[in-house]
């Protein structure tokens, strides 16, 4: 049974990508690198800040300057701070579709954004009232497709009290993994929730379909979603 959503953020309910992608390819060129579009959306999609750059270190053939790392992350945030103060507009139906779900459904994100661009951004669409958990890069240690932060949000989600027993051991059962649907852009993304154990949904926002085919259902955006499938393809076990 399906008792819980848990969404991407970027590239699922904001149009944050492109405006990602404008500042990566800026920050590797501080390091005289370069990152096409195609190399972006094919191998960092999904990477949190610190991920981004560590992956640019390997794919360069340099050791991981942890110092250096961590001024090229503090130099991102900034500019990305300063470039969303106004908002960003949502993905089509990204409202509509949040706003339907909460009404049947506890949601959460995982994301590896930051907790201050995720909360600032989620208010200015007026959106962060139907979330009531998120996890965010600040509380994680492996990006994905480490399965971490949808692991965290699990937890999260178990504190809720709807799914919290009581001490006499009654009332509702433990949320599972198995109960969980993920929405995702990226196949990382999708890695990451399998790893989890939970099913996932992909929207065809930043990769062609045909590379989000491992995700347990695919669809080009919000309209196309065939919500009751799904619902359906969760067993009564969970699994």
């Amino acid at each position: 049974m399906l008792r819980a959503i848990i969404f991407d953020f970027d590239g699922i309910i904001v149009n944050s990508e492109p405006l990602i992608l404008k500042i990566t390819q800026e920050m590797a060129a501080q390091e005289g690198w370069s990152v096409t579009d195609e190399e972006y959306y094919r191998e960092y999609l999904a990477y949190d800040d610190r991920g981004i750059i560590e992956h640019l270190y390997r794919s360069h053939g340099r050791p991981i300057d942890v110092q250096r790392r961590d001024e090229l992350v503090g130099w991102k945030a900034r500019v990305y701070a300063g470039m969303i103060r106004g908002g960003l507009p949502p993905l089509p139906g990204a409202v509509e579709f949040v706003r339907r779900a909460a009404l049947r459904y506890p949601l959460a994100i995982g994301s590896g954004s930051l907790r201050s661009e995720i909360e600032h951004l989620l208010m200015t669409l007026q959106l962060r009232d139907a979330f009531q958990v998120v996890v965010t890069a600040d509380e994680v240690e492996h990006s994905k497709p480490e399965p971490e932060v949808y692991l965290k949000v699990l937890d999260g989600l178990r504190g809720l009290p709807q799914f919290r027993a009581t001490s006499t051991g009654d009332g509702p059962s433990p949320l599972m993994a198995g109960e969980c649907l993920v929405i995702e852009d990226a196949p990382a993304g999708i890695r990451a929730a399998h790893a989890a154990g939970m099913k996932c949904l992909a929207l065809a926002h930043s990769r062609p379909a045909g590379e989000l085919q491992q995700a347990d259902w695919v669809s080009l955006n919000f309209a196309g979603v065939d919500f009751p499938a799904i619902v359906a393809g969760f067993d009564p076990a969970g699994r």
